[in-house]
């Protein structure tokens, strides 16, 4: 894990936030190679969940709600992580992650804080910063981020930023019915920033107090929700491997009684098996009507749907297929990343699906050559007008290559001086290192067959 990010942040993918102050513990900011590969995933999702289907249709929630939303929601009460802190030195850590930690094999999140306390002391489990064992009973803690709005200090009033994408769906659920012309069953998708105080064990981008999530709310009606849930597990299972993910490092896991949310009544994990372990990737719950009872009863709007046909009223149920951006950002670079052995040499590769690569073709001239430099620009300004492409004239052709394969570069393209003769270039496949020579006029055609 360490080589992992080590590589994202040598090669920009992302970078501890506010490094020069000493950073902020659980935050992390996306550089060039993490923001473009992130928007292949985000663009895949939206592509595969809401433009290739008629019965979903997206929605861009504020990220401060009134903050009766979240009071309705149970998110004010109900959204917590059980701590523990020593008492000798103040170090706070999740209780689950404490005991995971050192009892293999046992899972506990979820469990109540006083069975949680029973475990600890009973195992004389130690403080993970001090290695004392003097530490307080567990508690709970909420997870919602708090903040102020109005101008004057004596008005201001308590609001939260958002712990996740679903309430704002809820909030515009009655404007979906009014404008869309939407039909039962369907779906309101939406992608954006989420807020969570939690802590972490600092595993990269795994998991952060800011993070990106892609989910939907998918409406329907309550006598089908087992049929539609097995319908969604195969649809998530089935892009995981699309993503070119590796099927025996995948599993689904469901969620024992007492860890479920408190608006869940069956949540799955699509868990992927990290350096770290099974932890949850993707999730997937049944939330019934919760949310919606819920909001009408404290709004006091209709949230009804009727059928257009049949002029029947009911609240819908709702299946919530959750995706975590960030965190499948990391899972990715776990899953592309490999290292060989080249002529005694370590070679460090991101074999990552090449529709998800950063960057699709890299171009180099070969040697220190204006003529050669300038018809490598004129390559890659007509490339660029279909791919995300890169320039490079260092020099050194080893060096080049090693660096786009670290960024997970499909094809390299040289031009060299027998180029300007033939009017070909010589193209380099990451994966098998493979060379061949290519006339330029084909290349965009060999490009559009590899890059699929």
């Amino acid at each position: 894990m360490d080589n992992i990010i080590a590589l994202a942040k040598r090669r920009g993918f992302f970078y501890s936030s506010s490094e020069i102050y000493g950073g902020l513990a659980n935050t992390w900011d996306f550089g060039h190679y993490g923001v473009l590969l992130k928007n292949n995933l985000r663009d895949l999702w939206v592509k595969k969940f809401v433009l290739s289907r008629r019965d979903i249709i997206m929605v861009d929630a504020s990220v401060i709600l009134n903050p009766k939303v979240w009071e309705a929601s149970g998110h004010v009460t109900g959204f917590n992580d059980a701590l523990v802190d020593c008492k000798n030195c103040k170090y706070r850590t999740r209780a689950d992650h404490l005991i995971e930690a050192k009892l293999k094999d046992i899972k506990v999140e979820g469990l109540p804080v006083e069975k949680l306390t029973e475990i600890i002391k009973t195992n004389k489990l130690k403080c993970p910063h001090c290695g004392s064992v003097d530490l307080t009973d567990v508690r709970k803690f909420n997870l919602l981020f708090e903040t102020k709005i109005g101008m004057v200090e004596d008005s201001k009033s308590t609001a939260y930023l958002r712990g996740e994408l679903a309430q704002g769906i809820f909030m515009n659920y009655k404007n979906v019915i009014d404008t869309m012309r939407v039909r039962m069953p369907f779906g309101i998708a939406s992608q954006g920033i989420c807020f969570r105080n939690e802590i972490t064990l600092g595993q990269g981008v795994f998991r952060t107090l800011q993070f990106d999530l892609m989910e939907f709310e998918y409406f329907i009606r309550p006598e089908n929700w087992e049929t539609i849930y097995e319908s969604w597990k195969k649809e998530m299972w089935n892009f995981a491997l699309e993503l070119g993910l590796s099927k025996d490092k995948l599993r689904w896991r469901e969620h024992e009684d007492f860890e479920r949310s408190h608006y869940s009544k069956k949540t799955m994990d699509v868990e992927y098996n990290f350096p770290f372990g099974w932890k949850e990737m993707w999730g997937l719950a049944y939330r019934t009507d919760f949310d919606l009872q819920n909001h009408m009863k404290n709004s006091g709007v209709d949230l009804n749907y009727r059928d257009p046909k049949t002029n029947e009223k009911f609240v819908p149920h709702v299946i919530e297929p959750t995706f975590g951006l960030s965190r499948l950002l990391i899972t990715i670079l776990i899953n592309a990343y490999h290292e060989e052995e080249i002529n005694g040499k370590k070679r460090i590769v991101l074999k990552l699906k090449p529709n998800l690569s950063p960057v699709k073709v890299a171009i180099f001239p070969l040697q220190k050559d204006e003529n050669l430099k300038v018809m490598a620009l004129d390559l890659l300004n007509d490339l660029k007008k279909t791919y995300v492409c890169e320039f490079d004239d260092s020099g050194n052709i080893g060096q080049m290559y090693r660096r786009q394969d670290e960024i997970g570069t499909p094809f390299c393209v040289t031009i060299d001086y027998k180029s300007m003769e033939d009017k070909m270039v010589t193209v380099r496949d990451r994966d098998t290192m493979k060379q061949e020579r290519i006339e330029i006029d084909k290349l965009r055609k060999y490009l559009e067959d590899k890059l699929v």
